[in-house]
């Protein structure tokens, strides 16, 4: 049977004075989330936060039994991320301190032989297959949508003025209209890279799959991939989860 060992770092970085990014590895490898929080003093933390216990603690609660029912595993992991992001928006409507804060999700979860990916925001999970990389996950970003829109092209998108303006993400009300969840099978060679923004601040596409595939040990993969952006310039928290199906 393939099994999936990993990898994670998570830094403050070169110029926020707090991480408010999060991420959660289960123990047992069933699943895997990176959360990138954002908005005013600590109001990023706390929606990261929440969104990497409430997710967490639903999927303790009721996977296990649906492991193999990928359409059921789908189902459940929607609804744990639209009840993160209930909760999100109803502490900003409570405390007005936290009435601008959200965060970025993005998650792994294994179903026997699958891997179910997804996410709301910009955060991402890479697939390497057969030296090849692909980004799994879609970013709701307005970048994103001008480029699918054919208005920009991807050489624009690199550097656009909305590269980092969200239109999805948890704490606003399309935060929990689903995750675009994605069935991939899980094929023992393959490796996962799951990370906040951050990262891709500082480091290009290339650099994330040459570093990926560079080590055998997931471990050291994430510390080269963190130190990389940083050393490329990245001005955001870094985070980021490697993954090995082995």
């Amino acid at each position: 049977m393939v099994q999936l060992i990993s990898g994670f770092l998570s830094v403050t970085g070169n110029v926020r004075e707090n991480n408010e990014d999060r991420f959660h590895a289960d123990e047992k490898k069933r699943f895997f989330i990176v959360a990138d929080g954002m908005g005013g003093q600590s109001a990023g933390e706390k929606a990261s936060a929440l969104a990497v216990t409430v997710i967490p603690e639903r999927l303790e609660e009721r996977l296990d039994p649906l492991i193999g029912n990928d359409d059921k595993v789908i189902e459940l992991i929607d609804s744990a991320v639209a009840e993160a992001n209930s909760e999100i928006m109803a502490l900003g409507e409570i405390d007005p301190t936290m009435n601008k804060m959200g965060t970025t999700v993005v998650f792994v979860i294994r179903s026997e032989t699958h891997l179910i990916i997804g996410g709301v925001g910009d955060s991402r999970v890479y697939r390497l297959h057969e030296g090849a990389m692909e980004q799994v996950t879609t970013d709701h970003s307005l970048t994103q949508a001008l480029l699918d829109a054919g208005t920009i092209t991807p050489e624009e998108a690199e550097n656009h003025r909305y590269r980092n303006m969200l239109y999805r993400y948890l704490g606003c009300k399309e935060g929990g209209a689903g995750t675009n969840a994605e069935r991939v099978d899980l094929i023992a060679g393959d490796r996962y890279v799951i990370c906040s923004d951050g990262v891709c601040d500082g480091l290009d596409d290339e650099g994330i799959k040459r570093l990926a595939l560079e080590v055998d040990d997931p471990q050291a993969a994430a510390e080269n991939i963190v130190q990389a952006a940083l050393d490329g310039g990245s001005k955001d928290n870094v985070t980021c989860i490697v993954l090995h199906a082995v």
